[in-house]
Formats: structure tokens, C-alpha cells, sequence
């Protein structure tokens, strides 16, 4: 049989490939069609690794059901202009790439299994094509309608894959915020959230931080902090919730302190999961009360290093008033010897008045330590012998002292705690 084909030059350089194929190809190629289809299913097992299973059951019907559809349509298209898919075949082949996805298999398998069906394909139909006579053109002209063929069918696969993947994430995104939310507003009890967690895909940890930072410092944040990490942004500011080891070790402590670096961060307690609004709390205060550290190379704030701190800047005015009663006696004496004897009162107090001890703190001689001491009894009286009011005393001078600090600028990351 000759073949006639349209010359090249009255094609259009827009028409598929199978245009210029004759329609009497799929004449002679449809009653082989059980045969192709039995070729595929028989070597795709045998050559795709991850479709090595027993051809039998669902995963056999949906395996040959698929096949014998995409050679059927594939047989419509000789000497038309037809697209290469139906709307029926298109979400056909959508289908397989989604299921893909939700079936935990890579994109690769589903491809490869495409470019061995084509092999398969053309082998036979080259066959036939041979057997027939048709000519060298139209088993070229094959090859290329079964090479454009396949490349739809796996465009359309991926998108659908792609699409599936997407949908998934944009899923897991929403449960997972809602589960933050849950475990901020630590209203919840264990059941809610364990199945939350387990629909957000999420384990619930042990124990875990609450990291807050302003909003603008937030890009990238979740790379950063990896995929056990849970972010959320709100209207100023972005919190994320860690999870940490039940006993403090440098390890994650490391970790945070790289990926937060110059995000004028700061991070709560690791706190168990009834707990999680304490930790965001503190990790609030710490942010509010202390020195703020906004440098490119500062390193977050570590609430637990700064509980005195943020226990002191907590409630301001209390401790200002605390302040103004028991340090009133150091207003009697001049502002250059105030500032000696407010350091050396806190020494003493924080050495438990061993004199050698301040001595070294101050790095001053011992005698001038009982110099200094002596004055602060003539000062202070029996009040330095009362417990509670040595405990407000250093409250009063730890307090001073932060402020100074902050004021004078010095180093915004220093404790102003022991």
C-alpha cells in the first residue's frame, strides 16, 4: 500500500505531528490493540521499579483500563487536527498524576512508565507499519505523533501532581495554624490537640518554645527554623513555635540563635503543650522589657536568661516605687560616692557579705570594702540585717542598675541579672 501524505509544505507548522499520518493507520492498527495493551502492562512492571506489583485486583483493572484508554484516544488522532487529549482522556490522565501523589509516590515513576508504554507503543506499530508497507515516512511521522503524545500526557500529569501537591500543602498550611492558634490560646485539651496535630500532620513534641519577632523580620522564617517548626504572621509581629528537648542542651539553643540571628527575636521557656501561652508570654516580656537587639549579627533573646529582668521591667512603676522607699537613705550623700555605695551595697548582697568576694567583684581592696560598708550601716541601720528587706533592696538596685545600662547604651545583649 502507498502512502500518501500531504507535502510538507502545505502543513501548517502549527499542526500536530499525526496530522500528515494517514487515517487508514488506526484502521490497521486497532485490531493489534490488545496485543499493545498486554506488551505494556507486561513490560512496565518489569522496568519501572515502583509499579512492581502483582498485575491483578484494582491495581491490575486501573493499570490496563488506563492503557487501553490512552491508546484508543491515541488511535482518534491520525489525519486530524484533533488536540492530543479529550476533555474525558485529560482528567483521565489527571487522575493517574494526582493519584500519584496520594498515593506517596514520586512524579518519577508515573514518567517513566509513560516513555516505556511509548517504546512499547512504537515498537509495535512500526511493526505493523513494516508489514503493511506504509513507508519510512509514516513510521517516522509514528514515532513523532507517539513522542508528542507522551509529552502531553505527562504535562498533564505533572500539573495535576503539582496541582494535588499544592492543594495538600495550602491543606496542611491552614490545619497547622489553626493548631498554633489552639495551643497559644492554651484553651484546648489534650484530645483536641492531639488530633490536630495529627490532621495538620504534625507531631505534638514534649516540650517546646515560643519564638516571637516583628513581622518585617519574618522572610524566610520557616526555611530557616525547618519543617518541625510552626509559623504563623499576624498584624505587627510573627510567632513561631518550636520544638525543643525536655532538658536545655546547646544543641538547639545553637541552632535558634543562627537561624534568628538579627531578627530582634525572642524566645520563651521550653514549656510543655498545656504551658505554650506562658512561653509566648514570656517571650512577649523579654522583647518588651529588655534592651532591644536589632544588629544584623545580634543574637535572639533567651527568656529564661532574663527572668529577674523581666520580672523587675514587668510592673515598672511598683519597682520604681520599691526603689524610691528603700534606696531613700543613699539620697544623703553626693552623687559621685551614691553610685560607689549603690554597687557595693548590691555586691555584698548578691556575695552574701563575704568582703573578699566584692573586693574581687569591684576589684577593690578589702578595706575599702569595710570603709564603704560601715558607711551603708550608718545609712541603712538594722534594715541590712531583715531579710525581706535585703531581698527588696536587691530588687531596687537590680533595677537601677538595668536601667542605667540601658540608658548609657551599653551592651544590649548583657544580663543585668547573676
Amino acid at each position: 500500500m502507498s502512502n500518501s501524505v500531504t507535502p510538507t509544505s502545505a502543513v501548517s507548522s502549527y499542526d500536530p505531528p499525526w496530522f500528515e499520518l494517514p487515517g487508514t493507520v488506526s484502521e490497521l492498527l486497532r485490531p493489534r490493540m490488545p496485543g499493545i495493551v498486554d506488551a505494556i502492562i507486561e513490560a512496565v512492571p518489569q522496568l519501572v521499579p515502583a509499579y512492581a506489583l502483582p498485575i491483578e485486583g484494582r491495581f491490575g483493572r486501573g493499570l490496563r483500563r488506563g492503557v487501553a484508554a490512552a491508546l484508543e484516544r491515541f488511535l482518534q488522532l491520525p489525519g486530524t487536527r484533533l488536540p492530543a487529549l479529550s476533555e474525558e482522556s485529560r482528567q483521565l490522565v489527571a487522575g493517574l498524576g494526582s493519584g500519584e501523589f496520594r498515593q506517596g509516590r514520586s512524579l518519577d515513576a508515573l514518567l517513566s512508565a509513560y516513555r516505556m508504554g511509548a517504546r512499547v507503543t512504537f515498537r509495535e506499530m512500526s511493526t505493523v507499519s513494516v508489514e503493511h508497507h506504509l513507508g519510512l515516512d509514516v513510521v517516522v511521522n509514528l514515532g513523532e505523533s507517539i513522542l508528542a503524545y507522551i509529552d502531553e500526557l505527562s504535562a498533564v500529569s505533572v500539573e495535576a501532581y503539582a496541582f494535588e501537591q499544592s492543594e495538600r500543602a495550602g491543606a496542611i498550611d491552614r490545619r497547622r495554624t489553626e493548631l498554633l492558634d489552639l495551643l497559644l490560646m492554651g484553651q484546648a485539651d489534650e484530645a483536641a490537640l492531639r488530633q490536630a496535630a495529627a490532621m495538620a500532620d504534625w507531631a505534638l513534641p514534649a516540650s517546646m518554645s515560643v519564638v516571637t519577632l516583628p513581622r518585617e523580620m519574618a522572610g524566610g522564617l520557616r526555611f530557616r527554623l525547618g519543617p518541625g517548626a510552626l509559623v504563623i504572621e499576624r498584624e505587627t509581629d510573627a510567632v513561631a513555635l518550636v520544638p525543643m528537648p525536655e532538658r536545655h542542651s546547646r544543641a538547639p539553643v545553637s541552632h535558634l540563635d543562627l537561624a534568628l540571628q538579627g531578627r530582634s527575636a525572642s524566645i520563651g521557656p521550653a514549656v510543655g503543650w498545656a504551658r505554650v501561652s506562658d512561653s509566648l508570654r514570656l517571650a512577649v516580656l523579654a522583647g518588651s522589657v529588655l534592651p532591644l537587639r536589632s544588629g544584623p549579627e545580634d543574637p535572639p533573646i533567651w527568656a529564661v536568661d532574663h527572668l529577674t529582668s523581666i520580672l523587675l521591667g514587668a510592673e515598672p512603676t511598683a519597682v520604681n516605687e520599691l526603689a524610691q522607699q528603700r534606696l531613700a537613705p543613699l539620697a544623703e550623700v553626693r552623687a559621685g560616692q551614691r553610685e560607689k555605695l549603690a554597687e557595693t551595697l548590691l555586691s555584698w548582697l548578691t556575695h552574701w557579705g563575704k568582703r573578699s568576694r566584692v573586693a574581687a567583684d569591684l576589684g577593690i581592696h578589702p578595706q575599702t570594702v569595710g570603709y564603704r560598708l560601715t558607711t551603708l550601716r550608718d545609712l541603712f541601720g538594722d534594715d541590712l540585717e531583715d531579710p525581706r528587706t535585703r531581698f527588696e533592696l536587691e530588687l531596687a538596685l537590680r533595677a537601677e542598675a538595668g536601667s542605667s545600662r540601658g540608658s548609657m547604651g551599653e551592651n544590649p545583649g548583657a544580663d543585668v541579672t547573676t
